[in-house]
């Protein structure tokens, strides 16, 4: 479906970008991955998602909160690969705290990443997208976008300033065939979460299925972890034809949290 196309997913190292990045590469995309982590594990990464799709992929490691690394890294993707078709902001870090004890150096680094990351990559891929009039600009977002938790400031207005990036890109590129839509994720199986998990459990004196049940997925109507292969198939599908009318949209995997 996307042979000849080309896409870029930020934090694509693990989780969900690395998924994302796995299904898009299956679909015949050449891949930029982006992130941080091991470098031998990376490149075993690059090698293999290489192998399996027959698709090339290239690592940068830009730093996201760096404007001047993220223009370099898509002006050599777009030198090295011809064009950059897709973008998917996914890239995200959290920090917990109460508003008055937050550090700001937090809010800070949560804002860099989270939010304005997307608008320097958005803003670097426009052009090109504009001059082929084709493009899929896709923001992991997250059920914070839309609802509000207490002790994440940062995260929850990073995630809401992101669903409004979404419907602005949406709104100017309509008219050039970029599309530009968000997915809002509930609590995803990844191995972050699964590791908070254990922590959470230690911390409150409660087994591990407690913590499932009653912290993690007490917003959800299902009660079961979104998985990173339903993420990455929406992915997909809003990189498809199908989805040509579809933008400045945000599109809710979530368990039901968000329909309270």
């Amino acid at each position: 479906m996307l042979t000849g196309k080309t896409a870029l997913v930020t934090g694509s190292t693990s989780g969900i970008g690395l998924g994302i990045a796995r299904a898009l590469a299956h679909e015949g995309a050449n891949i930029i991955v982006n992130g941080m982590g091991d470098l031998s594990e990376i490149d075993q990464i690059c090698d293999d998602m290489g192998r399996d799709s027959g698709c090339k992929v290239h690592y940068s490691p830009a730093d996201m909160t760096d404007p001047a690394q993220i223009r370099a890294m898509i002006a050599k993707a777009q030198e090295k690969f011809g064009s950059l078709d897709i973008l998917v902001n996914n890239v995200g870090i959290q920090y917990v705290c109460a508003i008055e004890d937050y550090p700001e150096e937090k809010w800070d680094a949560i804002i860099a990443i989270n939010l304005s990351a997307a608008f320097h990559a958005t803003k670097a891929v426009f052009g090109g997208m504009k001059q082929k009039k084709w493009g899929r600009i896709i923001n992991i977002a997250s059920a914070h976008g839309l609802v509000a938790s207490p002790f994440k400031s940062a995260y929850v207005a990073a995630k809401h300033g992101l669903v409004g990036l979404t419907k602005v890109t949406a709104l100017e590129g309509g008219v050039c065939g970029i599309t530009c839509n968000a997915i809002c994720p509930g609590y995803t199986w990844t191995p972050l979460v699964e590791s908070q998990i254990a922590d959470t459990a230690k911390a409150r004196g409660i087994p591990k299925e407690r913590v499932v049940q009653e912290v993690m997925l007490s917003e959800h109507a299902v009660k079961e972890f979104v998985t990173i292969d339903q993420l990455s198939e929406l992915t997909l599908f809003l990189c498809g034809d199908h989805a040509r009318s579809m933008t400045g949209t945000t599109l809710s995997v979530d368990g039901g949290w968000t329909a309270h």
